[in-house]
């Protein structure tokens, strides 16, 4: 079995490490051998932290693609494009593929699972969610006789740890992210992780393998963590809870929530408990309730080891070792139906309120008396000492409401004379499954 890496990066370079220095034992575990034949990459003079032979190296993608001794093409350059066009060349040629690219599966999926099902090949993307955590496979075979109902979870190593870190430490957003951006846990341009776009694309492929169901990527309501403050997580804290970026989704029969942004989970959650740039992944299904997938969601080897587990699976299915072959979803990707997304108006939950207002007699009771007006309930005030001639942040929690209507009252507040800034709407979810 022979197998072609596109992309020498990071991830690339991990493939390459545990592929040739594992290649005894994969190769004794498959009963054939297991060779890494070729590595494609535009730059090929970069330093990287893994060493190949000259002999395999190229920039020749294409060639790599049509040659016939080249059975499994690992993607790993990342992108829409060229990434969409060479992984169809290579399911074209009769190659199987594996990948990291949660973008271009959440963009192209269907289109891909569908060549690759007519083409009769696999693709493996099991490093595409969660790096190290086995949920792909986890849905698609262990589970896939269960009705899933929710699946959410921190799908994001990076802002997980930006919150992790303002919770324990007490400092800013921006304070955190420039650390984090300097010891190399975050990106330089860290929008795609800490405006939720990356955990809506995880969020996209997990809906279809545990739904059924295809959304369109822009149909995920999806926010990021840039407003949330100090002042956020030490309420929170106070009131019993954790601020943490979930990814959620909700199978409600003839609508589908699905949404991605800060919220306030019970302090005891088990999610609550997941810090640093971990991530977990939570289930509920009807037969087996709620369970929880937890460990290293990024980074070069947790990653690799994902990658290169897909390859062992294809070689096997290939060598006839590996009883018959899955569809890449677990079913057919013709199957999958286009789902109706509950308008973000329409979801139902609880709300944090933090509401900065000028030192002045009678503003909570304008406050409450908009909220009162728009039906929505308060379940508890939280007011510091007054500060004379300053302003003081009012936190109210709120019983279930609908968004439209939180929404609405959230304006009318915000243009009193004597609010500061905007307030500031965290959803609150007791039981997020």
């Amino acid at each position: 079995m022979r197998a072609a890496v596109i992309g020498w990066g990071t991830i690339g370079s991990g493939v390459v490490r545990l592929m040739r220095g594992s290649q005894a034992e994969l190769s004794t575990r498959l009963g054939a051998s297991l060779e890494l034949a070729r590595v494609a990459d535009i730059d090929l003079t970069r330093k990287r932290e893994v060493r190949v032979p000259k002999r395999l190296l190229t920039k020749d993608t294409k060639a790599v693609l049509k040659d016939p001794d080249i059975d499994v093409v690992i993607e790993l350059m990342g992108g829409l494009e060229p990434a969409r066009t060479f992984v169809l060349e290579a399911i074209a040629n009769g190659k199987a593929v594996v990948t990291a690219n949660k973008a271009l599966l959440a963009h192209h999926g269907r289109e891909i699972f569908q060549a690759a099902e007519l083409a009769g090949v696999g693709v493996g993307f099991e490093a595409s969610v969660g790096g190290g955590i086995p949920i792909i496979r986890t849905l698609r075979e262990g589970l896939g006789v269960d009705r899933h109902s929710a699946v959410f979870g921190i799908m994001n190593g990076t802002s997980n740890y930006i919150l992790s870190t303002m919770a324990a430490e007490g400092r800013g957003f921006a304070e955190v992210l420039a650390a984090a951006q300097t010891s190399g846990l975050a990106e330089a341009d860290p929008t795609y992780d800490v405006d939720g776009i990356d955990a809506a694309h995880k969020l996209a492929l997990l809906v279809q393998l545990a739904f059924g169901v295809h959304l369109p990527l822009d149909a995920i309501h999806t926010e990021g963590i840039r407003d949330v403050a100090a002042l956020d997580m030490a309420y929170a804290k106070e009131l019993g809870y954790a601020i943490k970026l979930l990814a959620i989704a909700k199978n409600h029969g003839d609508t589908i929530e699905a949404r991605v942004h800060p919220t306030m989970i019970r302090s005891d959650d088990l999610l609550a408990g997941v810090d640093g740039a971990m991530n977990a992944v939570c289930l509920h299904g009807d037969a087996l309730g709620r369970s929880m997938y937890y460990g290293a969601g990024a980074g070069m080897m947790p990653t690799a080891t994902a990658v290169v587990a897909d390859v062992l699976d294809i070689a096997r299915d290939r060598l006839g070792l590996g009883g018959p072959r899955l569809a890449p979803l677990g079913f057919s990707a013709k199957a999958l139906r286009k789902g109706r997304v509950r308008p973000i108006g329409e979801v139902v939950s609880e709300y944090y309120l933090r509401i900065q207002a000028k030192d002045r007699p009678g503003v909570l009771g304008q406050v409450a008396g908009h909220l009162g007006r728009s039906g929505i309930s308060v379940a508890s005030v939280v007011q510091r000492e007054r500060k004379s001639g300053g302003s003081v942040p009012m936190v109210f929690r709120t019983y279930e409401t609908r968004e439209r209507d939180l929404r609405r009252a959230v304006a009318r507040v915000a243009a009193l004379p004597a609010i500061e800034g905007t307030p500031v709407a965290i959803r609150i979810e007791e039981n997020p499954g």
